[in-house]
């Protein structure tokens, strides 16, 4: 199976300016990122920028790097012009990794390809893992999906879902072991994404979807369109992404404990 991963890094962010270029423990966040992918079965690592800044130090450690346009609101339009600056071919898998997950399991990148693969009548391919804390069912910055029993989602969102009615009557501060660990109930959604390139081609010329701008979530315009997307737990824990100051020096620390 070929593919290629692509990483969308931008050097804006409200939460940590210039974040793809931080350094954790001698190497930028994007490089950690890239080397990351590099150990997955992909055959070619591309990062989507708009900065130079970006491009250079990308450009300074080897890396393949593409210009794309400042204009772009999501990572999935900037996917789908490095598509078409690189000529992809319509059938060909596009993996996209977020720019701020520098330990991010190579393992993982090849399952979600894989699963797209083997998911013919699935238009993309995501990841989830079980949630078994209450508090983090609730935060609504932990994505939610459901999924039927073929893993096909069902819907994604902010909001504690599914919600488990007898159980929440009487006890709020816990999860009901029984729906946890048997039957997967309640799962946070991993941000990474296998798609087709023709499917990408397709996106950037729908409109924003009604359901996609009240709960600020991307791939509610999959679901809004009628494409269906594969869900799988990940075979492997995989760590958040860096969005704070407090998340980047938590894997300072894991990196250097680790040299």
């Amino acid at each position: 199976m070929k593919y290629t991963v692509v990483i969308p890094a931008r050097y804006a962010s409200t939460r940590l300016p210039g974040k793809p270029l931080r350094d954790i423990a001698g190497k930028s966040m994007i490089q950690r990122v890239y080397e990351q992918a590099q150990l997955s079965a992909a055959s070619r690592v591309i990062v989507a920028t708009d900065d130079q800044r970006i491009a250079d130090v990308v450009s300074g450690f080897g890396g393949e790097v593409v210009m794309t346009s400042p204009d772009h609101v999501s990572g999935t339009d900037r996917l789908e012009e490095v598509a078409r600056q690189c000529g992809l071919g319509e059938d060909e898998i596009v993996v996209n990794v977020q720019g701020d997950e520098p330990m991010i399991p190579p393992q993982v990148i090849d399952q979600v390809a894989a699963n797209l693969a083997a998911n013919p009548h699935a238009g993309v391919a995501t990841l989830s893992e079980a949630i078994t804390d209450a508090e983090v069912f609730a935060n609504p910055n932990v994505v939610k999906v459901v999924s039927g029993y073929d893993g096909i989602a069902l819907y994604f969102s902010r909001a504690p879902i599914p919600w488990p009615r007898d159980h929440f009557a009487h006890d709020q501060q816990s999860l009901p072991v029984e729906l946890t660990l048997a039957a997967n109930c309640f799962q946070r959604h991993i941000g990474i994404y296998a798609y087709r390139v023709e499917l990408l081609h397709r996106f950037v010329e729908w409109a924003v979807a009604p359901l996609e701008a009240l709960e600020a979530l991307e791939q509610l315009r999959f679901l809004y369109q009628s494409i269906k997307i594969h869900v799988e737990p990940a075979l492997m824990n995989v760590p958040g992404g860096v969005d704070t100051e407090d998340d980047l020096q938590a894997v300072v620390r894991l990196l250097e404990g680790n040299l």
